[in-house]
């Protein structure tokens, strides 16, 4: 049994000598930065935020807290990187997109998809063959 335990603390300290090369990305709708890092094997997305200096460029950010993800999905809290990860610390919402919906639906508004009252192609003009 205490082999077995050597050989996982071994392992454990080979994995986080272990460098990652990652990028931490940013954009306003006027400006984008993309910061290229390197972080040690086992570094969680949040704590490779928080080591970085992405607040050098946007102070607004609150590296603790915001929303991140890594390529457009969010991610977990327990997920660990991997090489070539871009983490995207995403801006908060200016409106709730559920209730834009609501709104567009109430004043009878199409959606993009083509809903909404005024849409074309009513059942009216389907028909059997």
């Amino acid at each position: 049994m205490n082999d077995q335990q050597d050989k996982y603390s071994l392992s454990q300290d080979q994995d986080s000598e272990r460098q990652l090369a990652i990028e931490i990305a940013y954009a306003l709708p006027e400006r984008q930065v993309i910061l290229e890092s390197t972080v040690a094997a086992g570094t969680s997305p949040r704590d490779a935020v928080i080591q970085s200096d992405i607040d050098a460029y946007f102070p607004e950010i609150d590296k603790q807290s915001c929303d991140i993800g890594i390529f457009g999905k969010a991610v977990r809290p327990n997920q660990q990187l991997e090489p070539g990860d871009r983490i995207e610390i995403y801006r908060p919402l200016i409106a709730d997109p559920k209730e834009v919906r609501k709104k567009r639906a109430a004043q009878g508004l199409r959606t993009k998809k083509g809903g909404g009252a005024q849409a074309a192609g009513s059942d009216s003009d389907v028909q059997d063959a």
